[in-house]
C-alpha cells in the first residue's frame, strides 16, 4: 500500500459482518432441522458420519469431527486427519480419488457422508459422495455461492444440501463451523430433555 493509499478496516469490519449477518439470516431452517434429523437417524441406527472437504472446508469437519464424537456421541469420521492415508491414495490413484479411497474403507451402508466446498464443485468430495451414495450411504452437500456461482455441481451427487447464500470462502467456512455448533447443540440439547 502506497502513502497516499488508506485501508479503512472500520468499513472493512462493517462490511465482513453486514455479509455474515445476512448469510445466517438467509439460512433455511426446515434444512437445518433435516441435517440435525439425519445426524440422530444415523446415531440410532448405529451408523457413523463421514466429513470430507479440503483447506479450511477439511478443518472444521476435524473440528466438528471431534466435537460430534465427544459430546452427542456419534462415531464421526474427518477423512482428511489421516495424512498418510491420504496421501498414499493421492499418490497411488490421484487426489480426486481419495475420499472414495478411504470411504471404501469406512463406509457402511446407511452411514452419513457429509462433504464441504466452498464452491461446490471439488473434484475429490463429489466423488466420495457419488461413491457413497452408490453403495448405500446417505448424503450431504454444504456449500456456499463462492464468487456469484450458485450452489456448484454437488447439488447433483446428495440427498440434502444447505447452502450458504454468500459469495465468499471465508464467510462460507465461518458458517460451516456455526452449522455443525448448531447440529452438534441441538442434539445435546435434546438429549437432555430425555
Amino acid at each position: 500500500m502506497d502513502e497516499n493509499t488508506s485501508f479503512d478496516g472500520a468499513a472493512f469490519l462493517h462490511s465482513y459482518i453486514l455479509d455474515l449477518k445476512s448469510a445466517l439470516e438467509a439460512i433455511d431452517e426446515d434444512t437445518v432441522a433435516t441435517l440435525i434429523r439425519m445426524v440422530l437417524d444415523t446415531r440410532s441406527a448405529d451408523g457413523s458420519i463421514h466429513f470430507l472437504g479440503n483447506g479450511g472446508s477439511a478443518a472444521t469437519p476435524s473440528h466438528s469431527a471431534g466435537d460430534w464424537s465427544k459430546e452427542i456421541g456419534i462415531r464421526t469420521i474427518a477423512h482428511t486427519d489421516n495424512t498418510a492415508m491420504m496421501t498414499a491414495f493421492a499418490n497411488d490413484y490421484g487426489y480426486d480419488q481419495i475420499f472414495i479411497g478411504s470411504l471404501r474403507t469406512f463406509l457402511r451402508p446407511g452411514d452419513l457422508v457429509i462433504g464441504f466446498s466452498g464452491s461446490g464443485n471439488s473434484p475429490n468430495v463429489i466423488n466420495g459422495l457419488e461413491y457413497a451414495k452408490s453403495n448405500g450411504g446417505r448424503t450431504v452437500g454444504v456449500t456456499g455461492n463462492l464468487n456469484g456461482a450458485g450452489a456448484g455441481l454437488i447439488t447433483d451427487y446428495v440427498d440434502h444440501l444447505v447452502h450458504f447464500e454468500t459469495e465468499s470462502m471465508e464467510r462460507i467456512e465461518d458458517l460451516q463451523l456455526v452449522l455443525n455448533h448448531i447440529v452438534k447443540e441441538s442434539i445435546k440439547a435434546m438429549d437432555a430433555l430425555e
